[in-house]
């Protein structure tokens, strides 16, 4: 059964490269939120297995985004992998380490996206 994955980012060419890069090595069902509101009602109606969520968002940016989910959704068996353009230790963002799976640093490298994916969850397809 394929995967789905959520991913949230407020920059259309940041969406689109991650997007493109898991079609060409994944059969993924990929769905994209441009904030973290359209994000919110994505998980309620798709209930995805995964959540690749940007950091750095206008109005709700991930740290807001993240308690939201972790609050209205008791989803704490659902893998959220942050993204960020700020290199920093998880303990320096106000986020609890225990709410992420783990941290991607932009620029990520598109061709090895899904790859990194699939090493931290342990999914094989």
């Amino acid at each position: 059964m394929s995967k789905t994955v959520l991913i949230v980012d407020d920059e259309a060419d940041a969406l689109a490269i991650a997007v493109l890069a898991l079609q060409m090595k994944t059969d993924w069902i990929l769905l994209q939120a441009s904030s973290g509101h359209q994000a919110l009602e994505i998980i309620l109606e798709q209930k995805p297995d995964l959540i690749l969520l940007d950091m750095m968002m206008p109005d709700m940016d991930g740290r807001a985004t993240l308690k939201k989910i972790r609050e209205k959704y008791d989803s704490q068996a659902l893998p959220v992998i942050l993204v960020t353009a700020k290199v920093q230790p998880i303990s320096q963002t106000g986020i609890d380490p225990n709410d992420v799976t783990t941290v991607f640093i932009k620029p990520f490298r598109p061709l090895e996206l899904a790859d990194q994916i699939r090493t931290v969850l342990g999914w094989s397809n």
